[in-house]
C-alpha cells in the first residue's frame, strides 16, 4: 500500500470508528433518558439493562454504519481539499479513482461485514432485545422456554395449497384447538374446508377430533353434504415445530429461514404475503449497498465543499443526504409491498439512483 493510500485509509478508518462510538453513546444516552422514569419505576436490574444495550449494539451498528462512512468520507476529503492537498495530488497526475480507491475498498469490506452482522447477529439481537424489553416493562422475568407458552390466533400457509387457522396451540403438548383448514386449487378457489375442535400430534401423524369436512366446486358451492367424523388421522406434512415458528416475524428470520418459508408460501398462492416477504428478503441483500453508495456520494460533495467550516459542512451534508436516502428507500419499499413495483426493483431503487447520481457527479469533477 502506498504512503498516500495509508494516509487516507488511516484518516477514514479513525473517523469511522469515532463516528460509530459517538452514535453508540448518543443512542444509549438518549434511550436511557427517554425511558428513565419507566426504568426507575420497574427497578430494572443493572445487569438486565446492560444486557439489553449490549444486545442492541449489532442493530445500532447496521443502522448507523452508512452515515458513519459518509461522514468519514466527507470530512477526510473535505479536509484534504481545504488544505489544497487534492490539488497537489491531481497535479502529480493522480486521477480521482486513484485518490479514492482505498476508501471505496474500505467501503466494500464494511459492506460485507454489515451483511454478515445483519444476517447472523441482528436477527438474534432483535429477538433478545424484545424479550428483555418485555421483561423490563412487565417487571417479571419472562420464561425463556418457548414450549411452555400457549400461542393464540396462529395462521399459516402450508404445502398443498392449505391455509391453517388455529385458535390455540400448546407446543409442550403438541395440541391444537379451534382448527380451520382451507384447501385451494391452483387458481386459489376453495375446494375443501376442514373444521375440528382439537388436534393432537402423535407418532408422526395429526389426529383430529370432532372433525367436519366440507367440499366445494370451483364456484364455491357445496357439492355434497358435510361429513362428520369423531376421530380422524389427517395426512398433513406440517409438524408442530413448523406451527411454532409461524409467530416469527421477518426481522427475526435469517436469509436461509426466509428463503425456506418463501418456498413453502410459493405453493399456497398467497400473493400478498409472498410479495411482502420477497421485499424483506431482497432488502437484506441490498441494504448494505447503502454504505458503498454513501461513500461514492461523499466523494464529489467533499471535493466541492467550501474550504471553511469543513466539519460543520460534513455533518450537515451527511444529515441531508442520509435523510433523502432514507425517504427514497422507504418510498421504494412501500411501493414494492403495495405491488406497484417489482420487489427487487423496489429495494434497489434508492441505491440505483444514488449510484447514478454519485457517478455523474464524480465524472463532472474538474
Amino acid at each position: 500500500m502506498r504512503i498516500l493510500d495509508r494516509y487516507i485509509f488511516k484518516s477514514v478508518l479513525s473517523l469511522f470508528l469515532v463516528c460509530l462510538l459517538t452514535f453508540f453513546c448518543l443512542y444509549i444516552i438518549v434511550d436511557i433518558f427517554s425511558h428513565l422514569d419507566e426504568i426507575l419505576r420497574q427497578k430494572v436490574n443493572l445487569n438486565i439493562l446492560l444486557q439489553y444495550y449490549l444486545s442492541y449494539l449489532p442493530i445500532i451498528f447496521v443502522q448507523v454504519t452508512p452515515i458513519a462512512c459518509l461522514l468519514a468520507t466527507l470530512y477526510t476529503f473535505g479536509t484534504l481539499n481545504r488544505n489544497n492537498e487534492i490539488i497537489v495530488m491531481r497535479s502529480s497526475g493522480l486521477s480521482i479513482f486513484q485518490i479514492t480507491k482505498t476508501t471505496v475498498i474500505f467501503g466494500v469490506i464494511v459492506c460485507a461485514l454489515v451483511f454478515w452482522v445483519n444476517d447472523k447477529l441482528v436477527t438474534q439481537s432483535a429477538s433478545l432485545t424484545e424479550n428483555i424489553k418485555e421483561q423490563m416493562e412487565t417487571g417479571a422475568k419472562k420464561n425463556k422456554d418457548k414450549k411452555s407458552e400457549v400461542l393464540t390466533n396462529l395462521s399459516m400457509y402450508g404445502l398443498k395449497n392449505r391455509l391453517y387457522f388455529i385458535n390455540k396451540f400448546y407446543p409442550d403438548k403438541n395440541i391444537m384447538e379451534g382448527i380451520v383448514i382451507l384447501e385451494h386449487d391452483n387458481k386459489q378457489n376453495i375446494t375443501k374446508k376442514i373444521v375440528a375442535t382439537r388436534g393432537v400430534y402423535e407418532d408422526g401423524f395429526w389426529k383430529f377430533y370432532q372433525c367436519m369436512t366440507y367440499k366445494y366446486d370451483e364456484n364455491g358451492q357445496a357439492i355434497e353434504d358435510p361429513q362428520y367424523i369423531n376421530e380422524e388421522i389427517m395426512i398433513i406434512p406440517e409438524k408442530p415445530n413448523e406451527f411454532l415458528n409461524q409467530r416469527q416475524r421477518s426481522e427475526f428470520m435469517t436469509i436461509a429461514q426466509m428463503d425456506e418459508y418463501l418456498w413453502k408460501l410459493s405453493k399456497s398462492g398467497a400473493t400478498t404475503v409472498i410479495r411482502n416477504l420477497k421485499v424483506d428478503l431482497y432488502q437484506r441483500f441490498t441494504a448494505p449497498l447503502a454504505i458503498i453508495v454513501s461513500i461514492l456520494l461523499g466523494i464529489p460533495f467533499s471535493l466541492k465543499m467550501k474550504k471553511r467550516a469543513t466539519g460543520l459542512s460534513s455533518v450537515g451534508l451527511s444529515l441531508i443526504v442520509g435523510f433523502f436516502y432514507y425517504v427514497l428507500n422507504a418510498v421504494g419499499i412501500a411501493l414494492g409491498k403495495a405491488g406497484i413495483l417489482m420487489p427487487i426493483l423496489a429495494v434497489s431503487l434508492s441505491h440505483m439512483l444514488g449510484l447514478l447520481t454519485a457517478l455523474y457527479l464524480i465524472k463532472n469533477l474538474p
